[in-house]
């Protein structure tokens, strides 16, 4: 919700998962958040973060590593380290 001036009011904004684009619930107690650090050709990071959310159902069925490597892949994070086979 938003108020006169567009600023955003609500106290709690569900995420959404990054694998699945499923809404992450409030008792979704399974479900991580890691944020990964943009860092500079010397290795000092430089401030900015790229944040991935999981849900518990991603965990729960053991997909969360391949999920994370596969998000990672497609943001230029990890090279060779994903593909898609069917």
């Amino acid at each position: 919700m938003e108020n006169e001036r567009h600023e955003i009011v609500d106290l709690y904004i569900p995420r959404k998962c990054s694998a699945t684009n499923r809404l992450i619930g409030a008792k979704d107690h399974a479900a991580v958040q890691i944020n990964i650090a943009d860092v500079d050709e010397n290795g000092v990071i430089t401030g900015s973060t790229k944040a991935y959310a999981i849900c518990g159902m991603v965990r729960a069925r053991a997909e969360g590593d391949d999920s994370l490597n596969r998000l990672a892949s497609q943001d230029g994070y990890l090279k060779n380290v994903w593909n898609y086979q069917r």
